[in-house]
């Protein structure tokens, strides 16, 4: 209580006081770009992720844009050390996003290399799976997917220096027959999820849907 009065939770946005368990304002609220996908109906993720790779479902909360509210959302729950964040943002996809009526086996999230996960102190996918998982009753499993090398996070590159994502990924368990929901928090160019999927391709029984925060447009 003592620590509430003394530091107030704030909108991300305007700085106004809020409730603990809020990200932003009423107001700003209204400021965030929502997709307003739906897992059964194509969307510009889908059309994007078919360029590259067989998916079965694709959906993204919001629109990751220049100088938007959605952009300094996801940007807080990676760089910011609010992990919380994820919650809010799986409650936010679950009251949008609903499941196909033969929903994906599992959910899996991108994972960081050991080296950026001591970095950071956490990945900012897991508390946003893990609500999600409970939300749509899918489990998550964090350690189907390894990554062989350490990189620089995505977002300080330039796009040109996207695109090298061969052996970035392994598979740790063999998955058979399963369909697979990878999490990410943001599709730009597309090389990482991917890289990710052609690995689960790689056994020709199981299929790939994908979920992200939001997506580059």
């Amino acid at each position: 209580m003592i620590l509430d009065l003394l530091f107030p939770n704030r909108c991300l946005h305007c700085h106004r006081i809020i409730e603990g368990s809020e990200l932003v304002c009423g107001l700003c609220f209204d400021q965030i770009y929502f997709t307003h996908h739906r897992f059964d109906e194509e969307n510009v993720l889908k059309q994007r992720c078919q360029l590259l790779f067989p998916v079965e479902y694709a959906a993204a909360l919001m629109q990751f844009e220049a100088e938007n509210l959605s952009r300094k959302i996801v940007h807080q729950l990676k760089y910011g050390s609010r992990e919380r964040i994820g919650k809010k943002l799986a409650e936010w996809t679950a009251d949008r996003i609903t499941m196909p009526a033969e929903p994906p086996d599992l959910m899996v999230t991108v994972p960081l290399h050991p080296r950026k996960l001591k970095e950071r102190g956490y990945n900012q996918l897991h508390l946003f799976a893990e609500t999600l998982a409970s939300q749509y009753g899918i489990p998550h499993d964090a350690a189907v997917v390894k990554r062989n090398f350490y990189k620089k996070a995505q977002a300080k590159k330039k796009k040109a220096q996207r695109s090298t994502t061969s052996n970035l990924f392994s598979l740790a368990e063999n998955l058979q027959n399963t369909h697979v929901l990878l999490i990410d928090d943001v599709y730009t160019t597309g090389n990482t999820m991917s890289s990710v999927a052609w690995e689960i391709l790689k056994n020709p029984g199981n299929k790939v849907s994908v979920l992200v925060i939001a997506v580059d447009v």
